[in-house]
């Protein structure tokens, strides 16, 4: 795939660094440092550099993440803040440059985002055949495969996202849906092989590609990876089982109302939401392939005529499912996406018009995954066993104060975020 052509996300998915990485662990440009040793009589020591590479060096250990804020316990009769997670499917940067547009918009509104990566979005055609999927050929992807150009500009943005803080999921690789060898049919053991394949070429994008003078990516992936969203929202349930022993922390590839989440086979159950749908009588999923399809079937570039209002109801859709959390039970509100220009690009305006409206709101938290599960593993137990007994846009009748107002149970041992177990 030329990285100048649209990398593909399946027949209509059926249903700046590199010098200075060093300092990027920091979470600052080093300016400050330069000036005060400036300042001084004796030149200070060079700072340790806190890159090490791993294996071939297309990851390194580069510190803690920057920009990543550290969760708090709500406070006796506080009220909950917010949460609002934008994620994006099978992310990757091509021509339409919508990695780096949504990147920059998240900046300016103050969000931070998780990138659900495809790993074989970093894999060279000329390689394919390195990839063997569950149940398939080798070399078989119904997503294809990238060029230099294309990794090389993917690579770049997932470092520069990481480095602002937001998170990289997967969505794993060949994007099978339905029979005949689809995730849906896919054992446990499948899904530790597509997982563990996903790492390896996020692992070894520089052998595979040649460019082994480039920079890393900033962060070890065998810790980064701590959730994923499954093609077309198929096979969950075996994949959970799989991701479960792998180690990762939430899922969220289901379909739920807009309640607060629980853990599920000792995942966050982090599921898509149902939201009201303008002009229908019934609710729409929080994707945007979801509403193209009761919009335009599956056809990707409907009536162009429609392209304005078709994005107006996605819009209007998510900034009502919004208002009733934030004026009600404040459940997170969860939202899945592509980087796609379906029917004219409407989802992706709509999408960039729902964040500019609702992140810079007050005690509102557009966040990642990893952000939202650091928070909810970090508060009471009985604290969100009592917000989960709060239905579909229902606010404390008598108000936070009086809802939360049990005693605060001691803080958790451990780091912040920490993994409160398998239970």
């Amino acid at each position: 795939m030329a990285a100048t052509h649209r990398i593909a996300t399946g027949t209509v998915i059926a249903a700046v660094c590199a010098a200075s990485l060093a300092g990027c662990g920091s979470g600052a440009d080093g300016t400050g440092e330069r000036a005060r040793d400036q300042e001084k009589a004796k030149p200070a020591p060079a700072p340790k550099n806190v890159v090490r590479l791993i294996g071939d060096g297309s990851t390194a250990y580069t510190g803690a993440q920057p920009h990543l804020p550290r969760p708090e316990r709500l406070k006796h009769g506080e009220k909950p803040p917010q949460f609002v997670v934008f994620s994006w499917d099978g992310a990757g940067e091509d021509s339409q440059k919508l990695f780096s547009h949504f990147r920059k918009v998240a900046k300016e509104n103050n969000a931070t985002m998780t990138y659900f990566l495809s790993g074989v979005y970093l894999l060279p055609e000329g390689k394919r055949d390195l990839y063997r999927p569950p149940q398939h050929s080798p070399g078989r992807s119904d997503i294809g495969f990238n060029d230099r150009e294309g990794i090389a500009d993917t690579v770049k943005q997932l470092r520069l996202a990481w480095l602002e803080g937001n998170e990289i999921g997967t969505h794993f690789n060949g994007h099978f849906c339905g029979s005949g060898g689809g995730v849906g049919e896919w054992s446990v053991a499948d899904w530790k092989d597509e997982i563990a394949q996903a790492k390896h070429f996020v692992k070894t994008w520089k052998t595979h590609t040649g460019m082994k003078d480039s920079a890393p990516l900033p962060f070890d992936y065998d810790k980064e990876l701590i959730g994923a969203r499954t093609p077309c929202l198929e096979g969950r349930e075996n994949f959970m089982k799989a991701a479960r022993d792998l180690g990762f922390r939430y899922d969220t590839s289901g379909v739920d109302n807009q309640v607060w989440p629980k853990k599920k086979q000792g995942l966050w159950d982090l599921s898509m939401q149902l939201v009201p749908f303008p002009g229908h009588s019934f609710e729409q999923l929080t994707m945007d392939y979801n509403f193209m399809v009761n919009q335009s079937g599956t056809t990707t570039q409907g009536d162009p005529a429609k392209h304005g209002m078709w994005g107006d109801q996605m819009r209007d859709g998510l900034l009502q499912g919004f208002e009733r959390a934030y004026e009600g039970n404040r459940a997170p509100l969860i939202i899945g996406n592509h980087f796609e220009s379906w029917n004219g690009g409407t989802y992706m305006r709509a999408v960039e018009e729902v964040i500019e409206e609702v992140c810079t709101k007050s005690e509102v938290r557009c966040v990642s995954f990893r952000q939202l599960v650091d928070w909810l593993d970090a508060q009471d137990p009985e604290t969100l066993a009592k917000l989960r007994t709060l239905g579909v846009g229902e606010a404390p009748k008598k108000g936070w104060e009086a809802f939360l107002a049990g005693g605060s149970a001691p803080a958790p041992k451990g780091a912040p975020g920490a993994p409160a177990g398998k239970g």
